[in-house]
């Protein structure tokens, strides 16, 4: 690998939810890193439908600093697809992505940067330590483990948005059209030349945490479905399985039926038997709609990809030129 040359220029993408009392923050510590990097830079604030000041603030820094830049999108249409958003615009030789809150702290983009200049294509950020509860910890632990079990690509383990990519890695996520999008699952999918800077992940800054559990099953779903088929080759296994002990129970059955032998001190004589067929009913009805729901979350996936919707709709841009259709 060849270091860059030293004439780049950064973008930096922010996907902003509700964040009006973390940007000034922002924006001070965010600022005394860039200027030390020997980078021309900009920054992208995406306003994904915020209900709060989060867009007045962020006017108002563009009015006081230009290089800091904003998309508004019509209404919450999710991190992904603010990332996705923030990517389409992003203009920069380089591009990182970050979140709003400054758990992800900006000062770690020096190292990002410099392992981009050294050659590296991705240089991703690895949570050592999360300042956060328990369950919420040992949630991340697990589905990060179960991802990299299932998934048919090597994702690195507790990574997230949090990154720096070359101008090409962009350009490949952006050529790639799920509307159901897992950007961390994408960049690794990708192929290219990809690094780890460990980092301890801070709580949030100011203001609550947008994701909530049941969001962050959500994103788990996603990551899961889009990157690896066995869950169908389970649900197919446990029907197998399910089939097969089914055979043995009706031959056990018969066999009781037949040489009239005691099991659990009784004959089958001596019962009616609409308990057993009922208990095998509601036992192969609920192994059904189990495979039905696996089956039915991948339809879904199918159904939203071929409605070919946009992933996100702009309301209004600054500091960037907006496309003939604010969709991509």
């Amino acid at each position: 690998m060849g270091e860059r040359s030293a004439k780049s220029h950064l973008s930096v993408v922010i996907p902003c939810y509700n964040e009006d009392t973390v940007l000034p923050l922002l924006r001070q510590r965010l600022v005394a890193v860039l200027e030390s990097l020997d980078a021309t830079w900009d920054v992208l604030l995406v306003d994904d439908g915020s209900n709060d000041r989060t867009l007045e603030v962020a006017n108002k820094i563009h009015d006081e600093d230009s290089r800091f830049k904003i998309i508004a999108l019509t209404r919450n249409f999710g991190h992904q697809a603010a990332i996705s958003a923030g990517l389409h615009y992003a203009a920069g030789d380089v591009v990182a992505v970050l979140d709003a809150d400054l758990q992800d702290p900006p000062e770690v983009l020096v190292e990002c940067f410099k392992r981009w200049r050294d050659g590296w294509d991705v240089v991703y950020a690895i949570r050592h330590k999360r300042q956060e509860s328990i369950l919420l910890r040992a949630s991340y632990a697990v589905f990060y483990r179960l991802l990299r079990a299932v998934a048919d690509i090597n994702i690195p383990l507790d990574s997230g948005d949090f990154c720096v990519m070359d101008r090409q890695v962009v350009n490949a996520l952006r050529s790639m059209p799920e509307r159901n999008m897992f950007v961390r699952g994408m960049r690794a999918w990708s192929g290219f030349r990809q690094t780890g800077v460990v980092y301890e992940r801070a709580g949030r800054a100011a203001g609550l945490t947008k994701y909530s559990f049941p969001k962050l099953v959500r994103l788990a779903i996603d990551g899961i479905l889009s990157f690896s088929a066995l869950p169908l080759r389970a649900a197919a296994f446990v029907g197998g399985v399910t089939i097969f002990l089914d055979v043995i129970a009706i031959m056990f059955i018969v066999m009781w039926r037949v040489f009239g032998f005691e099991f659990m001190g009784h004959t089958a004589r001596e019962l009616p038997g609409w308990a057993g067929a009922l208990s095998v009913a509601l036992f192969l009805g609920g192994i059904q709609l189990f495979i039905l729901g696996i089956v039915g979350e991948y339809i879904a996936r199918i159904y939203d990809e071929v409605k070919r919707r946009p992933r996100w709709i702009v309301r209004t841009v600054r500091g960037v030129s907006r496309p003939e259709v604010g969709v991509e």
